[in-house]
C-alpha cells in the first residue's frame, strides 16, 4: 500500500493481533516472534492487497451460478 491513510495504517496495526493469534493457533509463532512490526505489517499488507485485487478482478466478471449451463466444460 502506497500512501496509506491514517485509517488504513490503524487497520493494519489492529490486524496484528488476529495475525498473531492465527500464527499461534497454527504453531507458527516461533519464526515470527522476533520480527519487527514493519515486517509483520508488510505481510498483512500483502495479504490484504492480494485479497482486494482479487475481489476487484472478480467483480469485473460475471459470477458463475455453478450450473452446467454456465460451465464451458459440461462434464
Amino acid at each position: 500500500m502506497i500512501d496509506k491513510t491514517a485509517r488504513e495504517a490503524q487497520a493494519i496495526r489492529d490486524a496484528r493481533t488476529l495475525f498473531a493469534e492465527a500464527l499461534t493457533d497454527l504453531g507458527l509463532m516461533e519464526p515470527f516472534f522476533h520480527r519487527s512490526a514493519e515486517d509483520i505489517d508488510r505481510l498483512i499488507e500483502a495479504a490484504v492487497t492480494g485479497y482486494i485485487d482479487s475481489m476487484q478482478e472478480q467483480a469485473a466478471r460475471k459470477e458463475r451460478t455453478g450450473t452446467a449451463l454456465d460451465d464451458p466444460i459440461p462434464f
